[in-house]
């Protein structure tokens, strides 16, 4: 099965994703095919913390990997013999369920004498944009270099630019909150359940955006991103009416925040396409399943965009089986003695 026009060579890869509360396996062939891919998801777990539980998620992690991983190869119709090489989540993410990712699939390559790829898990976002199920009947086009890449998730919100594969200059990024942390703390501000992101989407749906003029951060002429300050205008307001024992109007409430943040997310990434010349734009990360924000980007004619299907929009394999590739054919693979990385800056 051709690759893709830089015609690197073929490899299967299994790969392991736990850096937070998603247990995942995926086996991919040739950094596009997607022969198989399994998430286990803790968010049942969590939600009666209102957030990721550290201690909880590594010892779930610990329950279900060895499932997980014998699944995804069973999907695939694969043995662990079928493999060129195993890829692991290395970072960033919490050091508790990196450490049973990466065990995992140390142990895989040893008994198995693979080669181990460490990725990072930005990078696996940003290669999510060339997934594809094996049954699809003709392979979608590959993201064109050079690339802007908007990563936006829970931890998250940078932008890149990729001028080849693993070759990244990061433009900007978040100095206060990510966009998918000021998701998730408007909706508990505004009553909203765990997880943020979706019930804020789901709530803003019949919402007025223009009911609260909600602030666009750093209008500065940089690419670095702030929602702190439309998270804090949200507390504000929903304090005032409290003073006023008015009714809080969720809806429009969750309309105006999403598209103060989506905003600010669209016109800066559109002027930094501009400004380098790129041939491609790829949104990933956990928040690129906002509708709102697909919609923004998607409904643009001036550059080629490249949004993952919902289901590699949050954490799985796949996307680290599609980096560990593309690390593998570019001699990239790691010594048995590499540790996790629970901060690690893509570039």
């Amino acid at each position: 099965m051709s690759n893709s026009k830089n015609n690197f060579p073929p490899a299967r890869i299994l790969a392991i994703e736990s850096s937070c509360d998603e247990t995942a396996a995926a086996v991919l062939e040739n950094g596009r095919v997607l022969l198989s891919s399994v998430v286990a998801s803790q968010i049942d777990l969590h939600t009666q913390y209102g957030g990721v539980f550290p201690e909880v998620a590594s010892r779930q992690h610990i329950r279900t990997i060895y499932g997980v991983v014998d699944q995804a190869l069973e999907k695939a119709h694969m043995s662990l013999e079928n493999m060129d090489a195993v890829a692991v989540t290395r970072g960033p993410g919490l050091a508790g369920s990196l450490v049973v990712g990466m065990n995992m699939a140390k142990g895989l390559v040893l008994g198995n004498q693979l080669p181990l790829i460490g990725v990072n898990h930005l990078e696996g976002h940003i290669y999510s944009a060339w997934l594809y199920p094996a049954e699809t009947p003709v392979p979608p086009p590959a993201p064109e270099f050079p690339i802007l890449a908007l990563l936006v998730s829970g931890g998250h919100s940078e932008l890149n630019l990729i001028t080849n594969h693993l070759e990244y200059q990061r433009l900007g990024s978040t100095l206060d909150d990510a966009a998918g942390e000021a998701f998730d703390k408007t909706a508990r501000l505004i009553g909203l359940p765990y997880p943020g992101g979706p019930s804020v989407q789901k709530a803003a749906v019949n919402g007025d955006p223009k009911r609260f003029n909600f602030p666009r951060a750093l209008q500065d002429g940089s690419y670095n991103f702030s929602f702190s300050g439309v998270k804090t205008a949200v507390l504000r307001t929903v304090r005032e009416l409290e003073i006023q024992n008015a009714p809080l109007p969720v809806e429009d409430l969750a309309a105006s925040f999403q598209t103060a943040v989506i905003e600010v997310l669209f016109d800066k990434t559109m002027k930094a396409a501009q400004e380098y010349k790129v041939k491609s734009i790829v949104v990933a990360g956990g928040v690129s399943a906002n509708q709102q924000l697909r919609d923004t980007f998607l409904s643009q004619q001036k550059f080629p965009v490249f949004i993952p299907p919902l289901k590699y929009c949050t954490d799985n394999a796949a996307m680290i089986a599609a980096a560990g590739y593309y690390r593998f054919v570019h001699g990239k693979t790691d010594n048995l003695d590499i540790d996790v990385l629970p901060t690690w800056p893509l570039s």
